[in-house]
């Protein structure tokens, strides 16, 4: 057998080598097993070409379809990324392609469970679903083995999955019907030829021209003749490759076909949705026409604080949760509404409620009303829900709260004020300290209390119990350590969750996750984990995270302070940290300033003989992974007791620390430099000798008491316990070599600092700028050279570390 006795991703990496290596088979998407991409991007992106299951062992090929289909239909890949042309499954001896289109119509099944785990074939799902595709694979799958139909897969991928430029196309329904035409605004609209100001006098509007190419088929071909309640709604039709105007006492004012400027723009656009609208939401959309007025999808293009691309987001994940009727099945309060763009998109306005602190928002949404905004003027209301009672209330909102079981059915959908992009006016933290919801529940808050957003969820959850909170926030209130009380009373059921970065919204600065959570307050959960959806800047499905409560954790700061505790006074160093968290990584340096300046701020710690390798494994833990806006809130955590034994695990650290610390000469002895006089010709002989002393095991601590050194604590320090030099890694060695480079290049140089420190020696290089800031390069190309190969090698060094923070805990997978 071609593959036999190989694990899964052996398996992936040679059939994507063997039989793919045209195409781009590295992308994970969600929990797909394999994915295959073209290697270049279109005109709107790259379009998924197949989404397949590895097995490794010998299957039959309708179980490991099902458990695709499971797979996908689970978490909705469909819905987050464009579906491909094909799925697929293989394993060690045969691979076979089904077109998506031939099954498609299976993830919109009624009534269907898809919470069940895709691997387990002994469900009643699984054999459901089994039993329903299995005709379907047996009349439209290619199956082959891979020896003895070699030139047949070869032919078959060459002629079908590389030119597959056609993938599945979404099905329009009730619920996306509004997001397309929000983009088809963007894309289609400007393409079409025609003076709309003329058209607005005759009040034919954008969205009859959206309509009209809804209604038409993939071949562009008219869909309406069959049915008159369709035909009689339309004000324009598309006929002949254009438009024409159907509205009688105005037709004869256009009697000309409106062309398309760009047929291959409006072609792409329209490749990736399936047209017409599913029967059954036909005349719903024709109906609700209403919702398509011009100034209310102005208002939804970006005037207002939660981004239009995560609003559309959000609704489509509590139609996950809540089911494809969810707007007429529960009521909405957005308690928090600005003016009302997080509504966006809802159809049913006899159930949804908007609340907000200031009457000029108010305003502005019951004008937004006057010109066909989809929300009723006595459903909106100024409230302020940290202050007032809720007798203010309007009565039929009222009805719903006090009434236990309508309560349930309640959402309260939100994005509310929080610290770095409050959108109500003229709040500080001192205005948030002095509501009534802050008075009220301080105590059971704790540290949140002083965060807005935490005030909202707690009087949700305290006055409004049982029902549901769909809400935009911080991490925070799942991971920070000052949000572990407010976890100790909010116990709800986190149903969904995806995360987005925050520089998104509007006025708020930073690199962190900003999540939409969707909790169950009926029933009673204390939050230990869950698995979060990502999407980049541009809304891209990018792959899942797995967010982790820290309560009842001990964290990197308490392991340093155990290891520093008893330390001689004959420092070497003093190492600066904030916090356990990677959005303080940038404070965390070692430098050798005076004492006096130590104490401003965060945790001080001063390097010394005897924790001069606690303090590097601390330094390196904490800075060798690049902090980005996703793991922003990750904490580093207490680790277990693997990395005492791991000497080359704690030389590798200390390696890293040597070559990326901020000593500076002029502030005093430089104890850091890590080669001899002889190593790097220097002139005259360095003031100290401390680092390559110790790395040869001739520096020896001061005597302990606390064990930290014995036999009994497994603590395997060579140059520390017993006197022998330490031994380094073949990626630390590079980095040796190449700083040695570095150093010996300085010393050939006239009027230098024999004691120079890498920090003065890049100083030295690349100068300041007349605002005394170092300059990011040099003129001097053997230098840019030299220390760029230093850094190469320190990344090198950097991605060796990195697997142990893992292994040893410091971080949660």
């Amino acid at each position: 057998m071609k593959y036999k006795n190989i694990r899964e991703e052996e398996l992936k990496n040679k059939v994507g080598a063997d039989w793919f290596k045209a195409f781009d088979t590295t992308e994970i998407i969600g929990n797909i097993d394999f994915t295959v991409l073209p290697k270049q991007d279109s005109l709107f992106g790259r379009t998924p070409l197949l989404w397949a299951e590895a097995k490794t062992g010998n299957f039959d090929v309708a179980t490991m379809f099902v458990q695709l289909v499971l797979t996908i239909g689970k978490a909705r890949t469909f819905d987050k990324t464009l579906p491909p042309a094909f799925l697929g499954a293989f394993d060690f001896k045969k691979i076979a392609f089904v077109p998506y289109i031939s099954i498609q119509d299976i993830f919109y099944l009624n009534d269907f469970n898809w919470n069940v785990t895709p691997s387990n074939h002994d469900t009643k799902e699984f054999k459901l679903i089994k039993e329903r595709i299995e005709a379907t694979l047996n009349k439209n799958s290619s199956i082959y083995d891979y020896q003895t139909d070699e030139k047949e897969l070869k032919f078959f991928i060459a002629n079908n999955i590389a030119k597959a430029t056609e993938a599945s196309k979404i099905k329009i329904d009730k619920n996306n019907f509004i997001p397309i035409y929000i983009r088809w605004l963007e894309i289609v609209k400007p393409i079409i030829d025609v003076n709309w100001d003329d058209l607005k006098k005759a009040n034919i509007l954008d969205s009859d021209f959206y309509l009209a190419d809804l209604f038409v088929d993939d071949k562009d071909t008219q869909k309406i003749d069959d049915d008159a309640s369709i035909r009689d709604n339309l004000f324009v039709v598309f006929q002949n490759q254009g438009y024409t105007i159907a509205k009688e006492n105005i037709k004869q004012m256009f009697d000309a076909t409106i062309n398309i400027k760009n047929r291959e723009v409006y072609q792409h656009f329209w490749k990736r949705y399936k047209r017409p609208p599913i029967k059954q939401f036909q005349d719903y959309i024709i109906e609700r026409r209403d919702l398509l007025v011009p100034q209310d999808i102005r208002e939804r293009k970006g005037a207002f604080f939660t981004p239009r691309p995560w609003v559309e987001l959000s609704q489509k994940y509590l139609t996950d949760v809540l089911g494809e009727n969810w707007q007429d099945e529960y009521y909405i309060w957005d308690c928090a509404s600005g003016t009302g763009n997080l509504l966006v998109g809802l159809t049913n306005k006899y159930n949804i409620w908007a609340s907000t602190l200031d009457q000029a928002d108010v305003k502005v949404m019951h004008e937004r009303i006057e010109h066909g905004a989809n929300l009723l003027e006595s459903h909106v209301f100024q409230f302020d829900f940290l202050n007032d009672d809720f007798s203010k209330l309007p009565q039929g909102l009222q009805d719903i709260i006090n009434d236990p079981e309508k309560r349930k059915k309640l959402v309260i959908y939100i994005n509310p004020p929080y610290a770095e992009g409050d959108n109500i006016k003229g709040i500080g933290r001192k205005d948030i300290q002095v509501s009534k919801i802050h008075s009220k529940y301080q105590k059971i808050m704790g540290k949140a209390s002083s965060e807005m957003f935490a005030q909202f969820f707690t009087r949700i959850h305290q006055e409004i119990p049982n029902s549901i909170l769909a809400e935009f926030s911080k991490l925070k209130v799942l991971q920070a350590p000052n949000f572990s009380d407010f976890r100790g009373f909010f116990k709800a059921k986190l149903e969904k969750l995806f995360v987005v970065p925050a520089d998104t919204f509007d006025n708020v600065q930073g690199q962190f996750p900003i999540g939409f959570f969707i909790w169950n307050l009926n029933k009673t959960e204390i939050f230990e984990q869950t698995i979060a959806d990502i999407y980049d800047t541009k809304g891209n499905f990018i792959g899942e995270k797995t967010v982790t409560s820290y309560d009842n954790s001990k964290y990197i700061s308490d392991w340093l302070e155990t290891y520093s505790k008893k330390i001689s006074n004959d420092y070497i160093g003093h190492m600066a940290s904030v916090g356990n968290d990677f959005q303080n990584q940038r404070m965390i340096f070692v430098d050798c300033e005076e004492k006096q300046n130590w104490k401003k701020g965060g945790r001080h710690t001063r390097v010394t003989t005897e924790n001069l390798i606690y303090a590097s494994i601390y330094f390196a833990v904490r800075k060798v992974i690049p902090a980005t806006w996703l793991n922003d809130r990750d904490q580093f955590l207490y680790p277990n007791d693997g990395w005492k034994t791991d000497t080359e695990f704690q030389s590798d650290c200390l390696t890293y620390t040597i070559f990326n610390n901020n000593i500076q000469s002029k502030f005093g002895t430089n104890y850091w430099i890590p080669f001899t006089e002889n190593e790097v010709n220097a002139k005259e002989k360095f003031e100290s000798n401390f680092m390559t002393d110790f790395i040869k095991g001739k520096i020896k601590p001061e005597k302990q008491d606390d064990g930290l050194f014995n036999q009994e604590n497994k603590t395997n320090i060579s140059s520390k316990a017993n006197g022998v030099s330490l031994q380094f890694s073949e990626e630390a060695t590079d980095v040796f070599d190449a700083g040695r480079e570095l150093w010996r290049y300085y010393h050939s140089q006239k009027d230098i600092n024999v004691n120079a420190s890498l920090y003065d020696i890049r100083e030295y290089f690349q100068g300041r700028n007349d605002k005394g800031r170092m300059n990011s390069k040099s003129t001097d190309e053997t230098y840019t050279e030299l220390i760029g190969n230093l850094r190469q090698k320190l990344n090198v060094l950097a991605q060796k570390i990195t697997p142990k923070i893992y292994e040893y805990e410091f971080l949660k997978q």
